[in-house]
C-alpha cells in the first residue's frame, strides 16, 4: 500500500524500543512506553515540513494517528509534533 501525507503531515514508520535492559532483564509489553521515535517514510508537500525521507525523529508522547501498512505501524504525524531529529 502506498500512503502520501497531505499538507504538513508526514509518516512515521515506529522504531520499537529494546525489548531487555542492559543486564539482560526482559521488559514485558504491559510496562513498555508508547515509542516516541520513528523513521520519516513520507512527507506533505507543505511549507512548514522540516524532515526528509530516511530522517529518524522524535516527536510528542500522544501524538498522530496511527496505522498499519503491510502490518507495520505507522504514525500520521502534523510537522509541528515533531521535536527534534535524532542522528
Amino acid at each position: 500500500m502506498q500512503v502520501q501525507p497531505l499538507g504538513d503531515r508526514v509518516l512515521v514508520q515506529l522504531v520499537e524500543e529494546q525489548q531487555r535492559t542492559q543486564s539482560g532483564i526482559y521488559i514485558p509489553d504491559t510496562a513498555k512506553d508508547k515509542p516516541q521515535t520513528g523513521l520519516v517514510v513520507a512527507v506533505g508537500d507543505g511549507e512548514e515540513v522540516k524532515v526528509k525521507n530516511g530522517q529518524r525523529v522524535l516527536f510528542a508522547k500522544f501524538a498522530g494517528t496511527e496505522i498499519k501498512i503491510d502490518n507495520v505501524e505507522h504514525l500520521i504525524l502534523s510537522a509541528e509534533d515533531i521535536l527534534a531529529v535524532v542522528e
